[in-house]
């Protein structure tokens, strides 16, 4: 289910997004965040009740947000031919997931049993998964793809394989070409050409 935020509340969790993005989660105090929003540091109890919470809700906030942009870009796509579908629908995932990568670093395992954000990716991953599922029967009716690879196994892959290179940097830098400053483009770059290679043969599909 979709959770509503107030616009004062969508406006602590943009400011608090921007101040993650540029100094982390354990570096951006909620002082930061009062400040640069013009708020009390009061108000972040009173909306989010501490810190923790906060980022709990700026999660779903941005799982939301990009639920949204998903569907309208699957929209724009869905009179494609089957393989330009399976491609952007891989780019653009990757492209999302190393956007908001710092992300990964304070969704600790407690946030990530908190039921509110497992509800939340539950659904995107759901939404992910039936958008697939009709690619591939696309194709499969149209004779593009040779096999039917389950969408599920495919999302697993796309995802699990996109958080592990962002939370591994130590390792997956020393196979990349470019100084430090360029990991993540890099690295977006190399990944992209990855997944297209594996999705595209699981399903018999030669690029």
């Amino acid at each position: 289910m979709k959770k509503k935020f107030t616009e004062k509340q969508i406006h602590i969790l943009d400011i608090a997004e921007e101040l993650i993005a540029q100094k982390g989660f354990e570096g951006t105090s909620v002082r930061d965040i009062s400040a640069k929003a013009n708020i009390n540091v009061a108000m972040i109890s009173y909306y989010f009740g501490s810190k923790e919470k906060m980022m709990v809700n700026l999660y779903q906030y941005r799982v939301q947000k990009t639920r949204e942009t998903f569907a309208e870009f699957t929209q724009t796509i869905k009179d494609g031919k089957p393989e330009m579908q399976l491609k952007e629908i891989i780019n653009f995932v990757t492209k999302q997931l190393f956007k908001f990568n710092y992300f990964h670093g304070f969704v600790t395992q407690e946030l990530r049993h908190q039921d509110r954000v497992k509800d939340t990716l539950l659904e995107f991953y759901q939404t992910f998964t039936k958008v697939l599922e009709d690619v591939v029967q696309k194709g499969i009716v149209s004779g593009v793809f040779k096999r039917a690879a389950k969408s599920e196994d495919i999302v697993s892959t796309i995802i699990g394989t996109i958080v592990f290179t962002i939370r591994n940097k130590n390792y997956y830098e020393i196979y990349l070409k470019g100084n430090d400053e360029d990991y993540l483009a890099n690295a977006e770059k190399k990944l992209k050409n990855h997944l297209n290679l594996c999705v595209f043969s699981l399903l018999g599909y030669q690029i």
